[in-house]
């Protein structure tokens, strides 16, 4: 794998309980021989913001914890930011800016 190129699982669509599994399944071969600390969850094409994304969202941190990364979302609804609040994950999966073409492209414009 690329070390300049961020590992990156999209979740698009609606996502339903049968989902998790290959998605987690996604991030642990891309996650497999790298020193990565963090992951970026897409959701820019995620569908209504549910609790099945919810469950998506939490199941892809957990596993992210497994192998000593932690995730970001990308492009996150403010429906899913809020729901991600209500059940406590608000921080466990901290939001980035969105995708853009250039240097610093992706980057939190915020300091941490």
């Amino acid at each position: 794998m690329d070390a300049t190129q961020p590992i990156v699982v999209r979740i698009a669509g609606n996502v339903t309980p049968a989902d998790v599994p290959r998605l987690c399944d996604e991030l642990c071969v891309q996650l497999m021989d790298t020193d990565a600390t963090e992951a970026i969850c897409d959701v820019g094409e995620l569908g209504r913001p549910d609790l099945a994304a919810v469950n998506a969202v939490a199941r892809l941190q957990l596993t992210a914890r497994r192998m000593g990364c932690r995730i970001l979302l990308r492009n996150a609804a403010p429906e899913l930011r809020a729901l991600l609040d209500l059940v406590g994950l608000g921080e466990a999966a901290r939001p980035i800016a969105p995708a853009r073409a250039g240097p610093g492209a992706g980057r939190d414009p915020s300091p941490d």
